[in-house]
Formats: structure tokens, sequence, C-alpha cells
């Protein structure tokens, strides 16, 4: 099995609260672990089962807790040291908070709490662990299969393609530009 690629959660959620005040944004508790859950399973989708972080999800009543994250937070944001964040795992989680920064707390707990991997977790028993192997399952086949005790299609949960944002290159004065892969051309017989 494949180390994290970042060291710790506190990473993570520091880098999502960095974030959100880059944005002009308050960070809600609930909407920080809620991202830091979908970027857990979206990571795991995009990297072949290897984990974002060693963090393990609880379903709670209001959906998906790091409880680590959740006790050291409690009185505000610890005063820890961080190390910096590797270019693949900051893509993604730039990634994810393009897709789901704008969304309220509200809304990616109603969102979150239909999908399988919490719905499961939570009907086992309130504060049940909300399996990896299953985030990555389900959010890997793009939550668009009818399960058989579901009375309706899931189909909130965006494909991995449509959460990973391409990544955007510049020109030699940094201006945007837009690339194609190159392909050499056939040679005509």
């Amino acid at each position: 099995m494949r180390p994290p690629a970042v060291e710790s959660s506190f990473e993570v959620a520091c880098w999502f609260l960095d974030r959100a005040i880059e944005d002009g944004e308050y960070m809600q508790p609930h909407k920080l672990h809620r991202l830091m859950y979908l970027a857990q399973a979206y990571f795991g989708v995009l990297q072949g089962s290897a984990k974002l972080m060693p963090a393990t999800f609880i379903a709670g009543d209001e959906g998906p807790i790091e409880p680590t994250i959740f006790r050291a937070f409690a009185r505000g944001r610890p005063a820890i040291d961080l190390k910096p964040i590797d270019e693949l795992p900051r893509h993604i989680l730039d990634s994810v908070w393009r897709q789901f920064g704008a969304k309220t707390a509200e809304t990616l707990n109603k969102l979150i709490k239909r999908h399988p991997p919490y719905a499961d977790a939570y009907a086992a028993a309130p504060g049940a662990e909300i399996l990896f192997e299953s985030m990555v399952e389900f959010y890997g086949t793009q939550g668009l299969t009818r399960r058989p005790s579901a009375t309706a299609v899931v189909d909130d949960a965006p494909t991995a393609g449509k959460v990973l944002r391409p990544k955007v290159l510049r020109n030699h004065s940094g201006k945007p530009v837009s690339v194609n892969r190159w392909t050499p051309k056939r040679k005509e017989s």
C-alpha cells in the first residue's frame, strides 16, 4: 500500500481554510469536513485507491466528519507546523474546491447524505466509519448506478473527470494559453 500523499489531514484542512480566505469566504466547520471527505474520495479515484491523507471519516448525524480535525479545530485553528503540499494533491484539492467550494454546507450535507458510502455507514450505526474502499468505488463509478435498496438513481455525484480541472498552462509572459496535444501527421503512401 502506498503512503498518503500528504503527511496529515491538518495540511488538507488548512489548505481549504486558506483557500476560503483567499476567495473571501467564511468556511463553516461542516463544510470543511465535507470538502475533505470529497477530496479524499476523488483523490482515491484519480490515484488508483491511494489516500490523499491519513484520515478516517465517520458517519455523523449531519454528514461525514473527520474526528481528529473536529477535535483539534474545536476552539479555532490550532497553531501547528504544516508541510507544503505537492503539486498533484494540490491540483486535486483545487479541483475539488472549484467544483464544490461555492456550495453551502447544507447543500453538501444533503448531497453526500444521499451517497451510498455515507448512507450505508450511517444505516449500520450513527458514528460508524465510512470505508475508504466504498468511497473510491462509489465516486469511481460516478454514482450513477442504481442501488438495489434505492428507489431512485443517485445522479448528483459528478464524475472524477468533471471534478479534475485541466491544468492552466501559461506562455513566457504568464498569460494563460490553450494547448492541444501534438500528434504527428500521417505519412501518406
